[in-house]
């Protein structure tokens, strides 16, 4: 292990989510949510929210430092980070370079956010209605491949073919996070049961992704406050103590011209190693894994590229026996993720985590030690983090 590490050295203090609605209900402005996630958050911590002196965000955030900043009446920022590209493959990233910011003394406390209203800033689901198809999109636009579904789409099916990996699979990933929705008061999809019935007899998004195995779109904001470990010792909850949190990218990834050299990847595949080597952990320590579902597929193959099985044996370990709480192999999205939570961009991925730690999720695993988010994929880059219940 690197003697160069932030392993152990920050932890998670707060957490605060505003109410999640489906797209276009939120009755606030995207800004006023944002607020309310972080005073939430300072809340949750038990301080003042004037004593945040850093900020990241991800995915180009419209939120920014200093209008927040001032809004709040906080006199000073030391920091202030946007995590570039890579969509929701940024939220462990923004994790990690708030995790920098503290260990490098810039900030004492730097809140992690994401704000979102797709019902009034625009939908990330649809291809976008545009004159021209600038850059990348000249490859792929004018011949139809224009909305996120059928650009991973693409990668997924060419994964599925070469290690035949069957729907079921799929399937199981979509009935998992709805099943653990099903617990969660605050669940956008909580009452809507997902049976394998209704699964197959959903309609075809793009092969092969049915209804259920895509993502929501949504309104709502959520922030994490994160101190130095020897802070969180005195505060209100919990630590949940930040072992790694890597980032980055392999050779020509960028999803949307279709030219990498390794074609069906998720992109965790640089970024895993260096993710175990950084918390000191490996695969099999992982107690509760908090997978980012932009399409089921991702999670198939994130997870894969992160070792918790391998390529030919997925159609035995993707199966909702093993994934579900609190007695699956390896509980699985125990919120019900992006697919049946809400889709705050992964954020609310990473609160989960920390619950899980904390002992407060409505689908709680007993004896939570390691709690990992993989954030993405297939986007570039992407990013991944792994919190503790101890500092070592």
């Amino acid at each position: 292990m690197s003697e160069r590490t932030i392993r152990g050295k920050t932890a998670v203090a707060g957490i605060g989510e505003t109410t999640y609605y489906k797209r276009a209900q939120a009755p606030d402005p995207e800004f006023k949510m944002g607020l309310e996630a972080i005073l939430l958050a300072a809340e949750d911590a038990g301080i003042d929210v004037r004593e945040i002196d850093g900020f990241a965000s991800y995915s180009n955030d419209r939120n920014t430092p200093e209008r927040i900043a001032s809004a709040l009446g906080i006199p000073h920022y030391g920091f202030s980070n946007m995590f570039w590209g890579g969509g929701g493959g940024g939220g462990s990233g923004a994790m990690a370079n708030a995790v920098a910011a503290i260990a490098a003394g810039y900030s004492d406390v730097v809140v992690v956010y994401r704000a979102l209203a797709q019902g009034q800033f625009g939908r990330f689901g649809q291809g976008a209605a545009i004159p021209k198809a600038p850059g990348q999109m000249a490859f792929t636009a004018p011949y139809g491949l224009m909305s996120p579904a059928q650009t991973f789409a693409m990668r997924v099916q060419r994964f599925m073919h070469d290690h035949g990996v069957k729907q079921d699979v799929l399937r199981a990933i979509s009935m998992t996070s709805y099943a653990h929705a099903q617990n969660n008061p605050r669940a956008v999809m909580q009452g809507r049961e997902l049976t394998e019935e209704i699964y197959e007899n959903s309609r075809w998004i793009v092969e092969p992704f049915h209804l259920f195995d895509c993502c929501m779109e949504n309104d709502g904001a959520a922030a994490v406050i994160v101190v130095s470990a020897e802070r969180a010792k005195d505060l209100k909850q919990k630590p949940a103590y930040i072992l790694g949190a890597a980032q980055g990218s392999f050779l020509r990834q960028g999803a949307s011209a279709h030219n990498a050299p390794d074609y069906a990847t998720s992109n965790f595949k640089t970024v895993a190693p260096k993710l175990y080597e950084q918390a000191g952990v490996g695969p099999k320590d992982v107690d509760v894994l908090q997978s980012y579902e932009n399409f089921t597929g991702g999670v198939l193959m994130s997870m894969v590229e992160h070792g918790f099985c391998e390529p030919d044996e997925c159609n035995e370990f993707f199966t909702l026996e093993n994934f579900r709480a609190p007695d699956g192999k390896l509980p699985l999205n125990t919120s019900g993720g992006n697919l049946a939570e809400c889709y705050m961009h992964g954020l609310e991925l990473i609160t989960e985590a920390v619950k899980q730690i904390r002992g407060t999720s409505p689908n709680q695993v007993e004896d939570v030690n390691i709690s990992m988010v993989t954030s993405g994929p297939m986007v570039q880059p992407v990013s991944s983090m792994i919190l503790a219940s101890e500092p070592s």
